[in-house]
């Protein structure tokens, strides 16, 4: 005879030992990197449009998750700036991503001293960090995008590199995983975990470098060890975000992996390091 108990749990959705519906969020991971194909093949410019409005959705959830400890974002300035640095930074370069990045600083600035002294300090300190965290970090994926003979194979690379970052990451670390990286922080994280990310990223990384960008495997593989190291850096640094604030998820939009924002958190950080390595690494042609 089956208790109400057992019959409760067996109606529960089975989760792998990550503790998340892993078929679930391979779906809607599929679903995202999609989305993400079809704007590169279809015009880079449209990818601009993809990356702004994930931006835009992540500034919204960060915004709302730092309400919670009182601190008060100032969303609108920085939602104006968003889609004028992306823009600009696709348009006209990096030095115009930089201006945006100043203007929309003084914009924040200028918003909240409207609002009053009270917690001036903090709030535009959180603004800051938010300018720089969101939007100046996707526009280096911007930056990418508009190389003009290769900018959809490099953002292709460099985002293979970061799926291949947390797929082999996440395998290992629930096959192997006995030896936690930084338990304070991530106790789910694990060296063998890492371990795992630094090959998958090595593998990934040349194979598309050989076949994407045709050039040496050998700089996909530097390419792919140099981002496992910074996703990993982006993902902890987002926990740490989580922690400090007191939410397990950003936000709940994506089943099976929580909000835009942490599926953004590795792609963030390595964004710029794949910019300025591929910038190094291939002939521009």
């Amino acid at each position: 005879m089956t208790t109400p108990a057992h019959h409760h749990a067996a109606s529960e959705p089975k989760k792998s030992r990550a503790g998340r519906n892993l078929p679930q969020a391979i779906g809607v991971g599929v679903g995202m990197g999609s989305i993400v194909i079809c704007s590169l093949i279809f015009e880079p410019a449209v990818f601009v449009g993809v990356v702004a409005v994930a931006v835009l959705i992540a500034l919204w959830e960060f915004s709302n998750a730092l309400a919670t400890t009182g601190v008060r974002v100032p969303v609108v300035p920085i939602a104006i700036g968003t889609v004028a640095m992306l823009v600009a930074g696709y348009e006209a370069g990096t030095e115009s991503l930089m201006v945006g990045l100043l203007l929309t600083v003084l914009g924040v600035i200028g918003w909240r001293l409207a609002e009053g002294p009270d917690g001036f300090v903090r709030d535009v300190t959180a603004g800051v960090f938010t300018c720089v965290y969101l939007p100046f970090l996707a526009g280096f994926a911007v930056l990418m995008a508009s190389a003009p003979n290769d900018g959809a194979e490099r953002v292709a690379t460099f985002i293979i590199v970061v799926v291949c970052n947390d797929v082999g990451g996440f395998a290992a670390g629930v096959l192997f995983g006995k030896h936690p990286m930084a338990p304070r922080i991530s106790p789910k994280k694990s060296w063998e975990g890492m371990a795992g990310s630094l090959l998958t990223c090595a593998a990934g990384g040349a194979v598309a470098m050989a076949t994407l960008m045709e050039d040496a495997a050998w700089k996909g593989a530097f390419l792919g060890l140099a981002l496992a190291v910074a996703a990993t850096v982006g993902d902890l640094g987002e926990s740490v975000l989580k922690r400090d604030i007191g939410v397990k998820d950003m936000g709940n939009l994506l089943p099976g992996h929580g909000g835009i924002m942490d599926r953004l958190d590795s792609l963030l950080i390595a964004a710029p390091i794949a910019w300025l390595l591929l910038s190094w690494m291939v002939d521009p042609g």
